[in-house]
């Protein structure tokens, strides 16, 4: 029997849940309903998916009206970070239970409402961490819960986003960071809970530092450059910051074609005034378990990827992965008919597989090494997945659709991910945001006022 859908928050994001239910997850799932505040991307998902034609396609306002009467078991969540919450909130008391997309929301008043909110409805959140589910990842959980460098004691993890998939962030809503809680929300929220996921333990003090350093037009006036054109799509040269919105089909259709209806831009230029989003990140994390993570995150990288150390008293596990190894541009003059952009780079190389090879010393793939005290290192094979972030997505939709909801299997290395992980991931951000403002330590129970 399937079980009933709604989606509310038709952007972008939502293309892989939609995608998920109308194909491989078809027989155990059935969307019902769209909800958006944009009626034009609403209808270009019933134009463009036979599933959805005539589906109702309402504003967010009819929320609890619709979950009644199309009968709405699960509602995914993929609208504004900043009204995760109140869409949370709203779908549980109106009883339906809720798979959100990361983040579970921006700030701790908001995460205080959705706790109440679970405990007093019973109804169940699941959160989506893909990034749990690529392999690559769950190697580095296994090792680690395996024993192999013993109990660890520290890691150091850095992730840093390229001047395509980087820059992406400050042309669209997240540059504003009340709308996103910054990249330590929106972002990092990924990287807290796979360094959580990973050693099993909770976060208990966050410092943490940053700022606008390279986006924004202060810090490009710093560097004396001068005005460039509000937007990327237009006509004539382009910089290697712009994105042109004809160059893809269906970013054309889901948002230019669609600004009539809200005014939205989603090319906005990166170095315009309003991005208080920081794009310099650190932070020192302390967890219970005594292990102290350093992280860092830089959103202007020639080349994208991550690393990651785990010391631990029997050894030391280290995980690199390299996604693109640099952002090559192609700038030429562009017609009316030529929307194409900086050599048609692929915004995001985690989530679409990028054919570099390179032609520099850095080369794209991924390495993950152990070695134990008084032993020669020794390199983990990774199993190899297919998709997005490394097969991850894939593995994430059949356990969202399939997995505990349905009653089917278990998994050994706990992928799935309910509120509680999603507060702890966020709790390190949020906790980060507001040692950033006071330049103080910040005591994560306290801040938060969660589970107390």
């Amino acid at each position: 029997m399937s079980t009933r859908y709604g989606l509310i928050g038709t952007g972008h994001r939502s293309q892989m849940y939609i995608d998920a239910i109308t194909g491989p997850h078809a027989d155990v799932a059935e969307l019902v309903a769209l909800f958006d505040t944009n009626p034009g991307r609403m209808q270009w998902y019933r134009e463009h998916y036979e599933a959805l034609e005539g589906v109702p396609a309402v504003g967010p306002e009819h929320l609890e009206d619709v979950i009644a009467e199309q009968g709405i078991e699960r509602m995914i969540v993929t609208s504004m970070d900043r009204f995760h919450a109140e869409h949370i909130v709203r779908s549980l008391e109106a009883g339906a239970d809720v798979v959100v997309e990361k983040p579970l929301t921006i700030d701790a008043e908001k995460a205080r409402m959705i706790e109440e909110t679970v405990r007093r409805t019973g109804r169940s959140v699941t959160v989506t961490f893909n990034y749990r589910y690529s392999p690559r990842n769950s190697a580095l959980r296994e090792v680690i819960a395996d024993g192999r460098i013993g109990t660890p004691v520290s890691m150091v993890f850095e992730w840093v986003l390229d001047t395509a998939h980087g820059a992406d962030y400050f042309r669209r809503w997240h540059r504003d960071k009340a709308n996103s809680g910054g990249l330590f929300v929106h972002k990092a929220s990924h990287h807290f809970d796979l360094a959580s996921w990973w050693i099993d333990a909770q976060p208990r003090t966050v410092y943490a530092r940053g700022g606008v350093r390279f986006y924004g037009d202060r810090a490009a006036q710093e560097r004396g450059e001068g005005p460039a054109a509000e937007r990327g799509t237009h006509d004539g040269p382009h910089g290697p910051f712009e994105l042109d919105l004809r160059s893809d089909p269906r970013l054309k259709e889901l948002y230019l074609d669609q600004e009539q209806h809200d005014g939205y831009r989603r090319d906005q230029d990166v170095f315009a005034p309003g991005v208080t989003t920081e794009d310099n990140l650190t932070a020192i994390v302390d967890f219970d378990s005594g292990l102290t993570l350093t992280y860092a995150l830089n959103a202007h990288s020639p080349w994208e990827g991550y690393r990651v150390a785990v010391n631990g008293t029997e050894g030391r596990v280290e995980l690199e992965v390299v996604e693109r190894t640099a952002v090559l541009t192609n700038t030429r003059e562009r017609g009316e008919s030529d929307g194409a952009t900086e050599g048609d780079a692929v915004v995001d190389p985690s989530a679409v597989r990028v054919d570099d090879e390179g032609e520099g010393a850095r080369r794209a793939g991924e390495r993950l090494v152990l070695q134990r005290h008084f032993e020669t290192a020794q390199e983990i094979e990774i199993a190899q997945g297919e998709g997005a972030h490394g097969g991850g997505d894939a593995l994430m939709l059949a356990e969202v659709f399939r997995g505990r909801a349905h009653g089917e299997g278990t998994d050994p290395l706990g992928r799935a991910a309910d509120w509680h992980d999603g507060l702890r991931a966020i709790s390190i951000g949020i906790c980060g945001n507001a040692s950033i403002e006071t330049g103080q330590a910040v005591d994560v129970e306290e801040f938060m006022g969660i589970g107390r």
